[in-house]
């Protein structure tokens, strides 16, 4: 199955683990907003107007924060899964 996933070094990568997982590795450029962080940071999303690919360990938050962002109305958002995927996508 081929990988849906538009990123690239464009895109805002976003990665939504805890500050501790994302200081022992995370891609290249990419901003850390931990999960819980996303509600009250809705207008930095809403403020960024090139894709933005959303990544975490293994894609259970990234999804999660896919979800609820699109439900605020973003249309510019990707669920990338693993950081690890998405940082050998852009790379």
């Amino acid at each position: 199955m081929k990988n849906k996933l538009q990123a690239d070094k464009s895109s805002t990568i976003i990665d939504v683990r805890d500050e501790w997982e994302f200081a022992g590795g995370h891609v290249a450029g990419s901003i850390n907003i931990p999960l819980h962080e996303i509600p009250a940071r809705l207008d930095e999303f809403k403020s960024i107007h090139n894709t933005i690919v959303l990544c975490c360990a293994s894609g259970n938050r990234s999804r999660q924060a896919t979800m609820y962002l699109t439900q605020q109305g973003l249309t510019n958002v990707q669920d990338g899964g693993s950081w690890l995927n998405v940082n050998e996508l852009i790379s």
